[in-house]
């Protein structure tokens, strides 16, 4: 679909890059949506990592719990160290409070990696849909010129 600076571009090629604009613009907000659940994924990650190491190393092991509709209660957690793991698939496992920490741990690694990949992706879609409607715009232009000299030859300069 390469127009040459002298050929015009026809309609059908300006409704085909607009057609593959707005799909690139779809797939461009879902990756900026999986990259906004993954930063929220990453930063519950972070706070339980703080809850965790910060119940480990208090000498009180009372904590607020969220009971949900925006109520909480005080509770006191009875074995610090013995934490119930979400290991994916819906699996939960006892863990160490510090494996659990190295666990999570590990997770952000993963996500991090994989946000990266996203943003990545994201970038070089980005970069085609510069491109696309910079030949989009070309095309315009190239059509109201054509049609200003049509409109000019048109033109009888003897009326």
């Amino acid at each position: 679909m390469m127009v040459n600076k002298g050929e015009q571009m026809d309609q059908r090629e300006l409704l085909s890059l607009e057609h593959y604009l707005k799909q690139y613009g779809q797939q461009a907000e879902i990756f900026a949506g999986q990259l906004e659940l993954m930063e929220h994924a990453r930063m519950e990650a972070l706070a339980g990592i703080e809850a965790l190491q910060g119940l480990f190393e208090a000498d009180d092991s009372t904590v607020l719990l969220q009971i949900g509709g925006g109520a909480s209660v005080r509770a006191k957690v009875p074995e610090p160290d013995k934490v119930l793991l979400n290991i994916g698939a819906e699996v939960i496992v006892e863990r160490t409070n510090r494996d659990a920490v190295e666990f999570l741990k590990d997770r952000i690694t993963e996500m991090d990696a994989s946000e990266k990949r996203v943003a990545e992706a994201l970038d070089r879609l980005r970069t085609q849909m510069n491109e696309i409607a910079k030949r989009i715009e070309q095309g315009y232009q190239q059509s109201v010129q054509a049609e200003r000299g049509a409109k000019a030859a048109s033109v009888d300069p003897d009326e």
